[in-house]
């Protein structure tokens, strides 16, 4: 699976993703960091990537989009950043599978 995680993430969480064999990008590695997320949105459908965003923003394009691409949408409160990689790698297979068949937008509680 393509990854790519939203600004208000750790970059960390793109490497632990590609350490679990998953091509993965942070915004900041595609020099995106201060693109609207409309512009993030279409990158991610065009490349077929999954976007990971704690922004509602995200949501909002996801439900106007008659064929949205994939939206893990965290809603986890601030937390420390290993707390958070720790806690997403828990949550990887299961986010994998319903991926796989074929949800489209993941609400991460």
């Amino acid at each position: 699976m393509r990854f790519l995680v939203d600004a208000q993430l750790p970059i960390g969480l793109a490497r632990m993703l590609q350490q679990q064999g998953h091509e993965s990008f942070h915004v900041d590695d595609l020099k995106m960091m201060q693109t609207p997320d409309r512009e993030i949105y279409a990158w991610a459908k065009q490349n077929q990537s999954v976007i990971i965003s704690k922004d509602e923003d995200f949501v909002i394009l996801h439900n106007a989009d008659d064929n949205p691409c994939v939206l893990c949408w965290i809603r986890v409160g601030n937390t420390r950043r290993k707390d958070l990689l720790e806690w997403f790698e828990r949550l990887l297979p299961l986010i994998e599978e319903k991926i796989l068949a074929g949800e489209r937008l993941l609400e991460l509680i």
